[in-house]
């Protein structure tokens, strides 16, 4: 199961972490891993061509990581815009993706 944790401060999106396999099917042919990945890739591409210094990104073998540094509004929709296809993603597949929030407030 992909697991995405999604840290919030203030209400606002500071840490998006993403781990796991979906299991769907094998690896290479995962249409589940293949959509997060997606999703995840379009979004920090377009968020680094609008400014390269509001996120930090990193990807690992069976890791994704965006680090908030800097929320503006166009960073904080764009943020907003990929959790709600996640989340949309999880209502087709709820038994291979599960999506946390963390408050710390």
């Amino acid at each position: 199961m992909i697991q995405i944790k999604i840290d919030y401060q203030q209400e606002k999106i500071k840490k998006i972490t993403i781990t796991g396999h979906a299991e769907y099917e094998k690896k290479g042919k995962d249409i589940v891993c293949a959509a997060v990945s997606s999703i995840v890739i379009t979004t920090v591409n377009g968020l680094l061509r609008i400014n390269e210094k509001t996120i930090d990104y990193k990807q690992e073998e069976d890791l994704m990581q965006i680090i908030i540094v800097k929320n503006d509004e166009i960073t904080d929709k764009l943020l907003v815009n990929l959790i709600e296809l996640l989340f949309e993603l999880q209502d087709q597949y709820p038994k291979n993706l599960e999506i946390r929030r963390c408050y710390d407030d």
